[in-house]
Order: structure tokens, then sequence, then C-alpha cells
């Protein structure tokens, strides 16, 4: 978990032997992520992020402009400098040429995520160079949304049609609409459940049954097609019965062992079977959890841009149901690497990440995946939930812990976590707090990208990802996540466009 205090003097900074990083400034401070017993952590892969800032989170956009507070700006490493009027008028010029070239061809672009493959076919180093390169969805100007008819290159256009309510009831939205509906469940039968599974990135459903619903507005279903499940239904005033579908498409949560000591201690097999070590080049780095046979949640932070390398999943291994550095069984191999595009290494805002895996995870009383919350499901502040990781186990240690450690923590009132005494408008809507405001439970460096699980209805659920903090443990001073709900239409639909 990349903690931080601005009061602290930076520690000595290290070299990684495959990437050399700039020197440190002064407001910054190197976090490694720990790995085995024994194991020095500066050998390790680092991260250096910047220190949470004192005022809000200013509003998520793309990449903008300098301020015209600064008085020039330098491109492309070429001599000339373009400042005060003259780069005003380069970007008049830049800006009508985009409406042009706009109206001329009738397209846009519509930004999707960042996304790194994972080969080296030839041995050389360059695949994975050449494949670094964000990835942009063209879109036709007449896009619809939900209307099953894929108008964007990859299919940005249709995946954010579906979701979950907080009973496992499935809605879809269409382009008759454009609200979120029930589906009802006349007609309902496995093969559609599968169908609407895979298409979410899943390989297939694992329960569906009817619920009862309230007389209101539902989708009934139509002829069966190939067409996704928006393309396959129609508004109706209400469903027969008031009949609707409840779908799940992955066995979810399950713990096989249970016993647990509240406080912080050794976990048991089977007790986080969701909680996976993510090693970059032959040391543990960052925790993940696994969501489904081919992909695993992460904290973006995990692979700084600043290191080439670490964009190359050939560098990575996974390894699942570990709960000792020092027993790995065979690992898991990543195919791909997405990156929210929306990250931000000085704010730690969006902070998220979904990988890829080469080959589907056998899933068995060890390893078992979260379940994703629902996109209506809350936790409110006081709710006990807990952590774990393989990182360090107290602040500025050497090495993260060998064993897999676990601790309660108390979800944190967002108000109370962004007041003066505690991180002072830090914490944006993407984000959360979880721990103890009088210190001593907590998430540290090494957990990063791991899980925050709360229990409801005897299912475990993802909630938060592991993401900063100042310090580990300290008195108003908590853990702060990466808040599931708000990525949760992120997350599928990149798996859609990367479904297996």
């Amino acid at each position: 978990m990349a903690k931080h205090d601005p009061n602290d003097a930076p520690p000595p900074y290290y070299s990684v032997a495959v990437h050399t990083q700039p020197p440190l400034k002064p407001c910054e401070e190197v976090v490694v992520y720990g790995g085995g017993t024994g194991v020095n952590l500066p050998n390790q892969l680092q991260y250096i992020p910047q220190y949470a800032p004192s005022v809000g989170i200013p509003p998520i956009t793309q990449p903008s402009i300098p301020p015209s507070s600064k008085k020039k700006r330098c491109y492309g490493g070429r001599t000339q400098c373009y400042g005060g009027s003259g780069a005003t008028v380069l970007l008049l010029i830049l800006l009508a040429l985009a409406i042009w070239l706009g109206v001329r061809y009738g397209a846009r672009l519509a930004t999707t995520a960042i996304l790194y493959d994972a080969s080296d076919n030839d041995g050389d180093g360059r695949d994975e160079i050449q494949s670094n390169v964000p990835r942009y969805d063209t879109c036709s100007n007449t896009t619809v949304q939900c209307d099953a008819m894929k108008d964007c290159q990859l299919g940005t256009d249709e995946t954010n049609c579906v979701r979950f309510s907080g009973d496992g009831s499935l809605q879809v939205r269409t382009s008759q609409d454009g609200r979120f509906l029930p589906v009802c469940y006349h007609g309902w039968d496995q093969s559609y459940a599968d169908q609407t599974c895979a298409q979410l990135g899943f390989r297939k459903s694992y329960d569906t049954r009817e619920v009862n619903s309230q007389p209101s507005i539902g989708l009934t279903l139509t002829s069966r097609s190939s067409l996704p499940i928006q393309g396959r239904v129609n508004i109706s005033s209400s469903c027969p019965d008031q009949k609707t579908v409840s779908l799940h498409c992955v066995d979810c949560g399950r713990q096989q062992s249970t016993s647990r000591i509240i406080g912080g201690s050794v976990a048991k097999l089977g007790q986080w079977p969701w909680q996976l070590s993510l090693h970059y080049q032959g040391f543990h780095t960052c925790g993940g959890v696994l969501i489904s046979p081919d992909f695993v949640i992460t904290a973006a932070h995990c692979f700084p841009r600043s290191t080439p390398s670490a964009m190359n999943s050939g560098y990575w291994r996974v390894y699942g149901g570990v709960v000792s550095q020092d027993k790995l069984p065979k690992p898991y191999l990543l195919e791909k690497i997405l990156l929210n595009e929306n990250y931000n290494n000085k704010t730690n805002d969006w902070d998220i990440a979904l990988l890829k895996l080469m080959a589907p995870v056998d899933f068995n009383e060890l390893i078992q995946p979260a379940c994703l919350p629902a996109f209506d499901q809350s936790f409110s502040a006081g709710t006990r939930c807990w952590t774990s990781g393989f990182g360090t186990t107290k602040e500025g240690a050497a090495s993260g812990s060998s064993e897999l450690m676990e601790v309660t923590v108390n979800i944190i009132d967002v108000r109370v976590c962004n007041s003066s005494l505690v991180y002072d408008g830090s914490v944006s809507k993407n984000m959360m707090c979880a721990g103890d405001l009088n210190g001593g439970k907590d998430s540290c460096q090494g957990d990063s990208g791991g899980p925050l699980v709360c229990q409801d209805n005897n299912r475990w659920y993802l909630v938060g990802v592991t993401s900063w903090g100042a310090g580990c443990g300290r008195r108003h001073q908590p853990g702060v996540y990466t808040k599931v709900t708000s990525v949760l239409s992120w997350i599928y639909s990149k798996m859609q466009q990367e479904r297996p």
C-alpha cells in the first residue's frame, strides 16, 4: 500500500536492475512492495507516489492544456518554445483541424483503456514496447448506445448495457428507452443465462432463477438469436406474473476456512481464496483479487509508467491459493494488463487495473473468486470488513511478510476521512476509507491491489482495492481503498471487450 507522510524525509534511493529510475524529487518517497522472508525490498519493483494533496480532488479530466500561468512550454525536445499568444493560436488551429476532420470523416475517438499486451515473440524486447500504446475506440458519429449493434471498433457502445441489483436481479438498458429495466422471467432459460454471462466476460452462468417484483415496466424476451441481451428484449408495461430474472455468473465469496482472530494474524489456507500474489521478476510486488476464471482486479499504481518493463505482462507471475511466499505453486501467466485511463498517479484517483489471465483458473477449495458488488450495494460506516496481503507488518520494515496476513478494519465515513484531522479533502468519490482512527489496524507496503472484503448474506464482496494512505496504522491515518462500486461499470466494460 502506497503509504507516505510529508513530514518524513524520503528513504534512500535504490536502483532497479531492469530500469533505472530518475533521481528523487524532494516531494517523492520510494515505496517498495515486499516479497518473502529474507528478500531485501530494494531489489524489487519500486513505486514512487506523490504525497496526498491537502486540497480537494480536482474533477477527472483527460490531460489538458497547461494553464496560461505557465509562461512557456517546449514541444518534442525542439529548440523553439511556444508561449503566450503563439500557443493559443496553435491550439486554435489544432482545434479547427480536429473539428474539420470530425465533420469530413464522420468519426470520433472515444478513449477506452490503456492496454498492454503480453508477448515478446522474438525475445528481443520489441514486441511489448510496440504494444505499450494506448488503444482508442473509433465510433461513428451516429452511434446508438445499447442497440445490440457494434458501432465502435472495440464495441464500447455496447459494454454498459447490463448490471445487477442487490438481490442479483438482472437489469438491461436498451436503445428503446435508455433506462436500466428488469428482464421478465417468462421464456427465460439456461441458454439465455449462459449467453448473457458469456457476454459479460464470464464463461457461463452459475445460477439463475425467478424473483418476485413489483408491477412496473419490464423487458420481455423476443426471438432467440446471437445478439447480446439488449438486442433480444422489448419493453413491456409489466412482466407476466410479476416475475423477473435473477442471474449469478459465478459462484463467489465462499470461504473454506472461517476461523479468524481480530486485530491482525496469519491467515489459513482457504480463508481468503480470492487473494492473489502478483510477482514482478520473481518477487512479490502487489496483491490481486480473483473475480472470475479469467480476470483479476488490482491497483493501477502497481504498473508505474515510469518503469516500461512493468507494463510487459511477460515479467509478471500470478499465484493463487497461497498463504506463504515460501511455498508457491505453479503460477498463472498474464495475457493483458488494462489500466484505467483516468488513473492519476498524483492524486491516486481511479487506482484500478484489470488483468486477463492466459488460461482460466480451475476453482477449488483454496482458489475461489470474490463477488463483485451490485451497482446499488453499499456498506455503511462502521461495518466490519477484512483486508489481507503479504505486505510489511510494520511501517518502514525492510521486507514483506512471508505469510498471508489478515486484519479486520471498519469502514469510515468519507466525511470523517476528508476532514482536516484526517486526509483534508484528498479522498475522492472513487475512494473509501477503512481502518481504525485510533491506529493499529491497517494495510501497508506490499498490500496494494489486494482486497477489502465485506460479508453480506454469507458471501464476501470486493468492496475496496488497497490503494494508498499515510504511514501504516497511524492515528487518524486510515487506509484508503479504491471504491469498487465507483469503477464497476469500467470493470464490466473491459471484461466484455476482452471476454474469452
